[in-house]
C-alpha cells in the first residue's frame, strides 16, 4: 500500500474536504519529521549506511575515533617540528621567520574558533569535522610540493658522490667550486639564490590551512564528545581521547626521525653522514604517509551520525520527565545574540581566570614543543633524526602516561574543581623550577665550538673574505672545528689514503708543535667529534620528568573549562577560548623566541638577497 493511500486510511471519512487535508498535511509532517530523527541517528552517508555501521555508533567508539583523528593530527604538528632545522637549512631560512609561518594555523585559529563555536552548534558536527581533517590533508600536500617544485638543492647535491664525480669529470672542482672554499687574495663574490619567498609563502600557506582543520576538529569535537556521552564517564573518555592524542607527537616525531636518516635526495649516495650538520634529511617523505592515513581517518569521522542514539534515549527521557534541554531552546544567531554570550562570558570569574592562566603558561613552556630538537642538536651536538626520536618517542611517553595517569586519578576519587585548579599552579611552579634546571646542563664541547667560531672570523681570516663563503666545517689536529677552510686560512686541498679531504698551508691553525711548519698546518673535512651524550641524558631525564608532571594537568584543566560553562555556551566558549589563546600565546611566542635564538647566531648562510640560516650559535649565551 502506497505512503498516500494508507494515511487517507487513517483519517476518519467523516472529515469535510479540507480538515481531511489538514490530517493528511499534518500525518506526512509527523512522518518526515520522525524519518528525519532516525536520520539523526544513522552512522553513514549516501550508499554508506547499513546496519552493519549502525552497530559503531556508539560513545566508546567516537572517543576512540576522535582520539586516533587527534593523534594523527598531532602527528602533523610533530612530524613539521621535527623537520623544521631541516626547512631552515634547504630553503636557508631564518629561526624567527620561520617562527613566523608556524603561527600561520594559529592565526586561522584566531579568527575562526569564536565563529566556528557559534554558529556551528546545530549542525552535523562529524561532517563538519571530516572536513577540517581533509584540510589537513591539503596542509600535508603542500608541504610535502616544496620537494617536488625545488628539489634538492645545489648544496646537497654537491655533498653526493654523483655530484661529486660529475664536478670531477667537467673539471669544475678546481674552479669557483673550490675558491668558495679556500683562502682567496681578492674579495669574494656573494651567492646568487633562485627563490628565497616562494617556499616561505607555501609553508605560511600551508600552515594558515592547518589551522581551519584545527578549529573545526577541536571547538567542534569536544563539544560533540562532552553532550554525547554520560556526564560521570567525561573524565575517563576526555583522557583516553587526550592520551591517544599524546601518542600522536611520539609517532610523529619517530617518523621524523626515520625520515630524516634518509638523504633528501634518497636516489644519490651522499658522501657525509647524519651526524655532520650539513646532512639535509628527506624531509617530504613523511607528508605523503601522513596524507594518506588522515584522508582515511577523515572518512571514517564523517560517517557517525549527527548524535548518538544513546544520547537521543537520554533526551527523549528528560523530555518525558519534563526536563528541558538547553541545547533544544531556539538559539540567537545574530551578532547581538553573539555580544550578549560574550558578556556572559566575560563574567564568568572561573573561566576567565582559568584562560588567562593558560595563556601564560603557553606562552613561556609551549614554544618547546617547536624549537626542542632544534635546541638538542644546537647544544648536545645530537642528530635530527636523534634529536627528534628524543623528542618524541622517549619524553612524549611521559606525558601519555601522565594524561592516563590524571584520567585514572579524577575518574576514581572525583576531587574538586578547587583541587583540581590548586593541581594546576603546582605543576605550574614546578615546570618553571625543571626549564630552569636547562640553564645549568650544559657541554663544554659544545661551547668550545662557539667559541672556535668567532676566533676563526677574527684578522687571522680577514684577508681571505670568507664572509659568502658555505658552511663546511673542518677539524685541526688540535681537535679544534673551523668553519670552513676559508677561515682557516688553508690555500690548497688534496686526498688522503682514506679519500678524505685534505687542507693544507691553514695559516689560522696553530700546529700541533711547537715549530711553527706551514705544512704542518693542516685540516681535514667534516667537523671535530663532541661528546655531549651524558649533557644529553641529563637533559633527556629533566624533561620526561616534565612532560610527566605537565601531562597531568591536561585533563583537569580542560575539564574546569567545560563544567564551568552552560551547555548551551560550551561550544562558544571554546571557541573563544581558542581564539584568544592563540591571539596572546601561541602568534606571539614563536616570533618572540625566534628572535631571541636568531639573536646568539655566530655563523649565518649568506647569500647576495637573503641572510639565510644560521649554521651556529653561542650555545652558552643560548642557554
Amino acid at each position: 500500500m502506497s505512503l498516500e493511500i494508507k494515511e487517507q486510511s487513517e483519517v476518519s471519512p467523516f472529515l469535510s474536504d479540507a480538515a481531511r487535508s489538514a490530517a493528511i498535511d499534518n500525518k506526512e509532517k509527523e512522518i518526515k519529521d520522525a524519518q528525519h530523527e532516525n536520520d539523526d541517528i544513522m552512522c553513514g552517508f549516501w550508499i554508506f549506511k547499513g546496519p552493519l555501521l549502525q552497530r559503531f555508533a556508539t560513545e566508546t567508539m567516537y572517543v576512540t575515533i576522535y582520539g586516533v583523528s587527534g593523534c594523527f593530527m598531532a602527528m602533523c604538528f610533530a612530524y613539521f617540528s621535527g623537520t623544521i632545522t631541516t626547512l631552515e637549512k634547504r630553503y636557508k631560512i631564518p629561526t624567527k621567520t620561520l617562527g613566523i609561518i608556524s603561527v600561520g594555523n594559529d592565526m586561522t585559529t584566531m579568527f575562526g574558533s569564536a565563529l566556528i563555536g557559534y554558529y556551528l552548534r546545530k549542525v552535523h558536527r562529524p561532517r563538519w569535522m571530516g572536513i577540517g581533517l581533509f584540510t589537513i590533508v591539503i596542509f600535508c600536500l603542500l608541504n610535502c610540493s616544496l620537494h617536488f617544485i625545488y628539489g634538492a638543492g645545489e648544496d646537497a647535491l654537491k655533498l653526493t658522490r654523483e655530484f661529486g664525480d660529475l664536478q670531477n669529470i667537467t673539471g669544475n672542482l678546481t674552479g669557483s667550486h673550490k675558491d668558495q672554499k679556500l683562502c682567496m687574495s681578492e674579495e669574494s663574490t656573494c651567492m646568487q639564490e633562485n627563490s628565497i619567498w616562494g617556499p616561505q609563502l607555501i609553508l605560511f600557506g600551508a600552515q594558515f590551512i592547518l589551522g581551519i582543520g584545527q578549529a573545526l576538529f577541536i571547538v567542534i569535537g569536544l563539544a560533540y564528545m562532552d553532550d554525547n556521552t554520560t556526564k560521570s564517564k567525561t573524565p575517563a573518555m576526555l583522557s583516553f581521547s587526550t592520551f591517544l592524542r599524546m601518542l600522536g607527537p611520539a609517532v610523529g616525531y619517530s617518523l621524523a626521525s626515520v625520515c630524516l636518516r634518509w638523504y633528501i635526495d634518497p636516489t644519490t649516495e651522499p658522501l657525509i653522514k647524519p651526524e655532520d650538520p650539513r646532512w639535509l634529511g628527506a624531509y617530504w617523505i613523511g607528508w605523503l604517509i601522513l596524507a594518506a592515513i588522515t584522508f582515511l581517518i577523515a572518512c571514517l569521522m564523517t560517517l557517525f551520525p549527527k548524535e548518538l542514539p544513546s544520547t537521543r534515549a537520554r533526551r527523549l527521557k528528560c523530555e518525558k520527565d519534563d526536563i528541558q534541554n538547553p541545547m533544544d531552546q531556539q538559539m540567537d544567531l545574530s551578532l547581538s545574540g553573539m555580544w550578549c554570550s560574550l558578556k556572559h562570558l566575560a563574567t564568568n570569574k572561573v573561566y576567565v581566570y582559568n584562560t588567562f592562566a593558560s595563556i601564560l603558561y603557553f606562552f613561556g613552556y609551549m614554544v618547546y614543543w617547536i624549537f626542542t630538537p632544534k635546541y638538542i642538536e644546537t647544544q648536545y651536538q645530537q642528530s635530527a633524526s636523534m634529536a627528534t626520536m628524543a623528542t618524541g618517542t622517549v619524553a612524549l611517553g611521559f606525558s601519555a602516561g601522565g594524561v592516563l595517569l590524571s584520567g585514572y586519578i579524577v575518574s576514581k576519587y572525583q576531587p574538586s574543581a578547587r583541587s583540581m585548579a590548586a593541581w594546576n599552579a603546582i605543576v605550574d611552579f614546578l615546570t618553571v623550577a625543571g626549564i630552569l634546571c636547562y640553564v645549568v646542563i650544559g657541554c663544554e664541547g659544545s661551547d668550545k665550538l662557539s667559541s672556535m667560531a668567532v676566533t676563526s672570523a677574527d684578522s687571522c681570516s680577514a684577508s681571505c673574505h670568507c664572509e659568502y663563503v658555505h658552511y663546511a666545517p673542518i677539524c685541526s689536529p688540535n681537535n679544534d672545528t673551523y668553519i670552513s677552510a676559508c677561515h682557516a686560512g688553508c690555500t690548497d686541498n688534496t686526498k688522503d689514503q682514506l679519500g678524505r679531504t685534505l687542507y693544507t698551508g691553514c695559516q689560522c691553525i696553530a700546529p700541533s708543535n711547537s715549530t711553527s711548519v706551514p705544512e704542518l698546518q693542516y685540516a681535514v673535512d667534516g667537523p671535530c667529534h663532541v661528546d655531549c651524550f651524558n649533557q644529553f641524558l641529563i637533559f633527556l631525564a629533566v624533561m620526561c620528568f616534565l612532560k610527566l608532571v605537565g601531562a597531568s594537568s591536561k585533563s583537569t584543566n580542560l575539564l574546569i573549562a567545560l563544567r564551568c560553562i552552560p551547555p548551551e555556551e560550551k561550544s562558544f566558549a571554546l571557541g573563544v577560548g581558542s581564539m584568544v589563546a592563540s591571539l596572546l600565546g601561541f602568534i606571539p611566542s614563536p616570533i618572540f623566541y625566534g628572535w631571541l635564538i636568531d639573536k646568539y647566531c655566530l655563523v649565518w648562510g649568506k647569500t647576495c638577497s637573503n641572510k639565510g640560516n644560521c649554521w651556529l650559535y653561542d650555545t652558552q649565551a643560548l642557554r
